[in-house]
């Protein structure tokens, strides 16, 4: 089979949010493709010294009610087998995309009246974008922050949007953070690693509520070197991560 013939997919845009980040929105020939907010699915392009098809998983953005295109936020890999390529393609260009979306990266299970904590670093925002765009902020019971770490502010995509949802909701926070403060000029935020926040008792006044096991559910995604460091932390804090039988409230989604 041609590996070209598999491509069932459109770019339909590209937002650049800096060279190395960029926002790609994809129409997928099937208009039945549905997903729940949270989860992901591959895209894939032509490797031609192979002929075969090179594949990647990423978290989708778009809000689930989004029926124009499926969205998702990708950082170039220099020396990676997809992102080259995907980052040459542009509006109009044909791609792979998985005909199904997967994971367990989600909130259906989580209670209305129990507050949640979405840490992310980098591209690991994703999921919570989606979440956000489906349906959390339509319960206004419920507490909603966003933890964002990058190494730069301007590496802090979906910045805007975010700042815009923080200041038109009572329920939702967004708290960004940056790790090298002094080569992002003007930054005035927050600065450091993200597990080092979980500990700082500042944390809370920026959430508006005490990250307490008891009413919060946590979700983690992104540097499998944060998810570990923010795990043990929310483990001694009496956090639990859940089981196929066993509910818990401490969720975790790497990234690589």
């Amino acid at each position: 089979m041609n590996t070209a013939s598999q491509y069932n997919a459109t770019v339909m845009a590209r937002i650049d949010i800096q060279p190395r980040l960029t926002i790609f929105q994809v129409k997928p020939d099937d208009p039945d493709f549905t997903f729940t907010a949270g989860q992901y699915t591959t895209l894939g392009l032509l490797d031609e010294e192979s002929g075969k098809l090179v594949k990647r998983a990423y978290s989708i953005t778009s809000g689930s009610v989004t029926r124009e295109y499926v969205e998702f936020y990708i950082n170039l890999v220099s020396d990676g087998a997809l992102t080259p390529r995907l980052f040459s393609t542009a509006s109009g260009a044909r791609i792979f995309m998985g005909a199904r979306a997967k994971g367990v990266f989600t909130i259906g299970e989580v209670a209305k009246d129990q507050n949640l904590l979405m840490v992310a670093t980098g591209t690991g925002i994703a999921p919570y974008i989606s979440m956000l765009r489906s349906h959390v902020i339509d319960n206004p019971g419920q507490r909603v922050t966003v933890l964002h770490g990058a190494s730069y502010s301007w590496d802090l995509g979906f910045r805007n949007e975010l700042e815009e949802l923080d200041s038109r909701n009572d329920g939702f926070s967004y708290v960004p953070v940056v790790s090298r403060p002094k080569e992002s000029y003007h930054w005035k935020g927050m600065e450091g690693r993200l597990p080092a926040w979980l500990e700082n008792p500042d944390l809370a006044k920026e959430c508006g509520f005490e990250i307490d096991p008891e009413n919060t559910h946590v979700f983690l995604c992104g540097n499998p070197g944060m998810i570990k460091d923010a795990t043990e932390i929310l483990t001694n804090k009496g956090f639990k991560a859940g089981k196929r039988k066993e509910p818990g409230n401490l969720h975790m989604e790497k990234f690589w």
